[in-house]
């Protein structure tokens, strides 16, 4: 700037600061190199030979600086490549998948990797930008967003219900064969809602599977009743798969998170996959 300026003064005037730091950064810069960089005379200041090759080089610099910053704020606002997503499979197809889909939407140039797993995976070790989770909390230094909660309830398919009808009370369901997920136990808590009392209850585990749309598939083949989440039960139901039965009581509820491994630098794509998949919890609740 100085060189362009030929002046120390309109150099400083230029870059918003006083003229004797711009005097000192060149005094630090000739001490560093060890050579002059300037002819300062009472005419003014111009370029020594060694100065002009420095400038013509660090030109060459400075617009590739400028282009990496560049991009560096073009990626804020156009953030492109791999965006890795792990979630329990309850969540892929009601809640997930509309979020990606508008995020995808918003930002074309996101390329959505989707891990569908009802363990918890490790952000770090398994290279994901964010992961939802349902339940308690890991202990880690992840951040937590709350994001909506699940309810459990209880189902069962029209041809199951044809020879045991009647299912309405804690006892109907602890006589019944029960087809477990894999995150539940056969002990557990049931709220009857008509009186808020809640009850420990033990079910009579017949089968459990590894995962949702494996014991969601036994269940189908009317082996049992199950205790499927709320938001996943509804499709089967709206389809006539299965049947809500015992409306009355509830299983547990869980609260749902997007866990990420970001301080206060998330990209602005992380959270707005959050804003959507709270949107999407708060319309299918």
């Amino acid at each position: 700037m100085v060189a362009q300026k030929s002046s120390f003064t309109k150099a400083a005037e230029q870059l918003n600061i006083s003229k004797s730091a711009v005097s000192q950064q060149i005094t630090l810069l000739e001490s560093e190199l060890g050579v002059r960089l300037l002819n300062r005379t009472t005419r003014g200041v111009s370029l020594t030979s060694v100065g002009e090759n420095l400038l013509q080089r660090s030109a060459i610099i400075l617009e590739q600086i400028e282009f990496l910053f560049n991009n560096i704020d073009q990626a804020k606002d156009n953030p492109r490549g791999k965006f890795a997503v792990t979630f329990p499979h309850s969540l892929q197809s009601i809640v997930v998948l509309p979020a990606i889909k508008q995020l995808c939407k918003e930002y074309p140039n996101l390329q959505p990797e989707l891990i569908a797993d009802d363990t918890t995976l490790d952000l770090v070790k398994h290279q994901l930008d964010v992961a939802i989770h349902v339940g308690k909390l890991p202990d880690s230094s992840y951040r937590a967003l709350p994001a909506g909660k699940l309810t459990e309830i209880f189902c069962a398919t029209p041809k199951y219900l044809e020879k045991s009808p009647d299912i309405s009370t804690v006892k109907d369901l602890c006589k019944h064969p029960w087809i477990a997920n894999p995150w539940q136990q056969s002990k557990m808590l049931v709220t009857d809602q008509t009186s808020s009392i809640i009850n420990e209850i033990s079910l009579n585990q017949f089968s459990k599977a590894n995962t949702l749309p494996a014991a969601i598939e036994i269940a189908l083949n009317h082996l049992g009743i199950i205790l499927v989440p709320d938001i996943l039960a509804k499709q089967y139901i709206k389809m006539g798969k299965l049947i809500h039965i015992a409306t009355h009581l509830k299983g547990p509820q869980w609260p749902i998170y997007t866990l990420h491994a970001y301080q206060n630098d998330k990209p602005k794509h992380l959270s707005r996959f959050h804003e959507l998949i709270t949107q999407v919890l708060k319309t299918n609740s």
